[in-house]
């Protein structure tokens, strides 16, 4: 293998600054996550784009923010400003369990240890620089930054926080995916206008005094929610607020969002408009290596680097708008797609990699199945306030259209180098079950799911049906259990007609508010009854900036502001958690107790008596009705 210049990669140190032949950094990145030099890692595509703009960038990776701060220190003053990022996951999804307990991992980070960020990073980061180089502007963006724009129910503090702008300090933060904004910041820092003054680009946000005026430049209409010490004592002003964030969040027209905080306003601007191909493709297409930078060589691999090293990322953005996810929240509900030109371009890169072994582990997406997904008619669209094109039914203006992502599949396979090409994301199930989705005119879903399970399955398919009561997945934003049961008959059907043996894993979630202890078990039984036994599943965690998490801390849902049931004592999980296991034999005196408790023995026998070995995967018997 030939050895890279360390100069092919964004630098790290003030040696490699120096090889570079500068003698000032324009820009200097801080961030909770190493240095991966890849497109699935938001600090190396904000590092490229600053590069292709003509800036000078140096990356601090993993700082430790616990002894003299040299790592803060060792590129100086930038000429322009710092950007901070928590890194590729919000710091305490990524340090805590659903129970707050503390991981023991860190998939970010060489040799997957943990320790090596601290909790709140973004504003630990930023609190830092602000002490250190006080007159120097500080960005913030990631999706910690990005989730933690307004008023925020934090689960680990269990307490209502200000929009992170007040406790970090910074002086503006980027929100969503950063790439239009911090062109837009870029070309005004560039004609000298500081960071710090910045307010008309679109989707940042900032603090300002609240005597102040509201810029007016821009022409943009203005909703204000309660204020944050509203929030604090009023916790249905608090789920009305974030009804107002998410549908201005999903609006192609969106409004400027106002909100109080202390003697000052947090000013939100409106999003940009999805990213069109020629946006996204140039992102993709960047100088990136592909590779770690060669400092962590001997620290051991990075796993969230070795899941990913030979996958292809299609689009971004998700239109199911489910309560619990953070992506279309982050990301977008409207689908941003590459062009084949750009995905062929990476794929042949990927074939490139020293390690490559012929196989492409995952041809994905946030949801596997979107790519090129949109309205038929971008007027109506434009319109739309919904948060989910897909729930509680499929919208008609939908163009669910499979075919141009099959075509797509059976190109990357052709390719000379690929042996297999894989699809590990997660896909929308329902999209392709007609009973649902009734904009299948030219029966291409067929034909996407005979391409799907015949030539890209990696021995088990993931899909995300994530409950089985009809009052849950209401809340969830999800469809009725019956359309995955049509799905697995259809599933089951290709399989055997090609005497193929792929398990499909189903994934699934407990204590989510709507889910009370009896749908638990009804959901053991169901799947059992299915000849699964679940290994895919996890504990609810009400993360900033959903549906889920205000319904946790409020009770009530944000668009009713009706009481919904929520699990929430540690107990109360760990009794919802457990019937997952129900064939463990730890567990099933216990469920049984619980059951005989609810006055549900009906569902205590049909759990556990007669226990048989089960298979992890649906016997083929399985399929034919009961």
């Amino acid at each position: 293998m030939i050895e890279r210049p360390i100069t092919d990669w964004l630098p790290l140190t003030k040696k490699e600054v120096e090889k570079r032949g500068w003698d000032e950094v324009d820009v200097v990145l801080v961030s909770g996550d190493a240095y991966v030099d890849h497109p699935a890692f938001g600090t190396a595509v904000i590092g490229r784009i600053m590069e292709s703009e003509g800036f000078k960038v140096a990356v601090v990776a993993q700082p430790n923010w616990k002894d003299d701060l040299r790592d803060f220190k060792k590129f100086g003053r930038p000429k322009y400003f710092f950007g901070v990022t928590a890194g590729c996951m919000d710091s305490m999804v990524n340090h805590y369990t659903a129970n707050k307990r503390l991981r023991s991992n860190d998939s970010y980070t060489p040799g997957g240890e943990a320790g090596f960020r601290p909790d709140y990073a973004t504003t630990v980061y930023s609190n830092i620089l602000k002490e250190l180089y006080p007159d120097v502007p500080v960005l913030i963006g990631g999706i910690e930054a990005s989730l933690r724009r307004v008023t925020h129910y934090d689960y680990w503090k269990d307490q209502l926080m200000p929009t992170i702008l007040a406790d970090s300090k910074a002086d503006l933060l980027v929100y969503g995916m950063g790439e239009q904004p911090l062109r837009e910041l870029l070309k005004l820092v560039r004609e000298g206008v500081p960071l710090n003054t910045i307010r008309n680009v679109n989707q940042i946000a900032y603090l300002q005094d609240s005597e102040a005026e509201l810029p007016s430049d821009k022409g943009w209409e203005t909703v204000e929610l309660a204020s944050h010490e509203v929030c604090l004592q009023d916790k249905i002003k608090y789920a009305a607020n974030f009804k107002i964030v998410e549908v201005e969040s999903n609006k192609w027209q969106a409004n400027r969002i106002i909100q109080k905080v202390g003697n000052q306003t947090l000013v939100i601007n409106p999003p940009f408009k999805i990213m069109d191909e020629k946006e996204i493709d140039a992102s993709f297409d960047l100088p990136y290596t592909r590779l770690p930078h060669p400092k962590y060589k001997t620290r051991g691999t990075i796993p969230a680097y070795e899941m990913i090293k030979f996958s292809i990322n299609m689009h971004r953005g998700c239109f199911g708008g489910c309560s619990f996810c953070t992506i279309s929240a982050h990301q977008g509900k409207f689908i941003a797609s590459r062009s084949e030109k750009s995905i062929m371009k990476e794929v042949e890169e990927v074939t490139k990699h020293p390690e490559f072994k012929g196989y492409i582990s995952d041809l994905g997406g946030p949801s596997a199945n979107m790519y090129r997904m949109k309205g038929k008619d971008e007027a109506i669209c434009a319109r739309c306030t919904s948060p989910s094109c897909i729930h509680p039914v499929i919208c008609s203006n939908l163009d669910t259209s499979h075919k141009p992502i099959t075509e797509l599949y059976k190109k990357v396979d052709a390719h000379p180098k690929v042996k297999k090409a894989f699809v590990g994301s997660g896909i929308r199930y329902d999209l392709l079950v007609d009973d649902f989705n009734k904009n299948n005119k030219d029966n291409n879903h067929d034909e996407y799911m005979e391409q799907l399970i015949t030539r890209h399955v990696s021995g088990r398919l993931k899909v995300a049906p994530e409950h089985t009561s009809d009052d849950t997945l209401r809340v969830m934003r999800k469809p009725s259990f019956k359309y995955f049961k049509l799905f697995k008959q259809k599933y089951d059907k290709i399989s055997d007609k090609h005497n193929l043996n792929q398990p499909l894993i189903p994934y699934f979630i407990s204590s989510h508010p709507g889910c009370e202890e009896a749908d638990m078990a009804n959901l053991a039984a169901e799947t059992k009854d299915l000849g699964f036994r679940l290994e895919q599943v996890q504990d609810f965690t009400p993360t900033p900036m959903t549906v889920a998490e205000v319904i946790y801390y409020s009770g009530v849902h944000p668009y009713t502001l009706k009481p919904v049931f929520t699990a929430k004592t540690k107990e109360e999980k760990l009794d919802q958690n457990r019937y997952f296991f129900w064939y463990k034999p730890e567990f099933r005196s216990l469920i049984r107790s619980r059951l005989n408790k609810l006055k549900r023995p009906d569902l205590a026998d049909r759990l556990l008596s007669n226990p048989k070995k089960q298979e992890t995967r649906v016997e083929k018997k399985m399929g034919k009705k009961r």
